[in-house]
């Protein structure tokens, strides 16, 4: 197994847990909150999507998924065009609100494809490439995809827990 292959399967292994984390929830599941400085699930999955489509797109030299298809228009959010969601407030995580679970899924799909068509090019050299030379040591391409990989991970796992902790108080 190439270093690629296993690439495309983490990536492909957080495609699946958006989509089992966000199915069936409407806009209140979705941006509910246990407390008024904990993130909703609409906030932790638009963010690992925003991580994802900024940072996959800086290191392969691609236009963000969020722009070129305008899904910073369908969100229709009132933040900055380029925010990922590093070091929200509270305050800006409530601004993160979407009528429906599908555009977050929609979104997310749409990253991930353009991520797999990246991913899919890679030759096992490329990996070794500087693409952030403001850290010591630089960042090669990598250990950005595993820090990619590592941060969404974590974000679509605390989703997943948001989810279960609603489901039981609603039991």
């Amino acid at each position: 197994m190439h270093a690629k292959d296993i690439l495309i399967d983490g990536f492909s292994r957080i495609r699946e847990e958006v989509h089992a984390t966000v199915e069936g929830l409407g806009p209140d599941e979705l941006t509910a909150r246990p407390s008024p400085d904990t993130n909703s699930i609409a906030w932790l999955v638009w963010h690992l999507t925003r991580v994802q489509d900024d940072h996959m797109a800086d290191a392969f030299g691609l236009e963000q998924v969020w722009l070129s298809q305008d899904w910073e228009k369908r969100f229709g959010l009132d933040l900055p065009r380029r925010d990922t969601g590093y070091g929200h407030s509270p305050a800006k995580v409530a601004r993160v609100r979407v009528a429906s679970g599908e555009l977050l899924t929609g979104y997310y799909d749409a990253v991930h494809d353009q991520s797999l068509d990246a991913l899919r090019g890679l030759a096992a050299k490329d990996l070794e490439r500087v693409v952030d030379e403001r850290w010591d040591p630089p960042v090669t391409l990598g250990v950005r995809l595993v820090s990619v990989l590592s941060d969404d991970l974590q974000h679509v796992g605390q989703a997943a827990y948001l989810r279960g902790l609603l489901q039981s108080a609603a039991a």
